[in-house]
């Protein structure tokens, strides 16, 4: 493995976790949103990853020679998709609301402040880890350049 592989994994972290912290401001963003253009309120939306195959240059140059059980793929991570949670929002009775309907009851988006911040803190913190993968990946090159001196 080259460490250009190992940066390969990190960024694709860096760039899947960046998208869930957009998906998830955005929820916070929404999270008193009852109208929106599609109607009804806001549906809070969760981002699903998975694993990517990053095509490593030992992987691309011994796959050529004996593609086998030996050849092996480094897995970083994408965004498959963005999903909209399927679950009620809370109904909450106020009927000088705009949004209310004719009993008075107004439909909340179903999202949670706390969970997304959480979801937030979780988010950042393998944000942080994937930096800390590629200053580890950095000093590691410093030094194999120092050794050559």
């Amino acid at each position: 493995m080259e460490m250009s592989d190992s940066l390969a994994v990190s960024v694709s972290g860096l760039d899947a976790q960046r998208r869930r912290l957009n998906v998830i401001a955005s929820n916070l963003a929404n999270a008193q949103s009852t109208k929106t253009p599609t109607g009804g309120p806001y549906k809070r939306r969760d981002v699903v990853f998975r694993s990517t195959a990053v095509p490593s240059a030992f992987h691309r140059a011994f796959r050529q020679v004996a593609a086998g059980p030996s050849a092996h793929a480094l897995e970083g991570v994408s965004v498959s998709r963005v999903v909209e949670d399927s679950k009620p929002g809370q109904l909450i009775y106020d009927p000088h609301h705009p949004d209310a309907d004719a009993k008075g009851f107004v439909r909340l988006p179903n999202v949670n402040v706390m969970e997304e911040m959480v979801n937030m803190i979780g988010a950042s913190r393998a944000y942080e880890a994937n930096v800390q993968a590629i200053n580890a990946t950095r000093a590691m090159w410093n030094k194999a350049l120092e050794i050559g001196r």
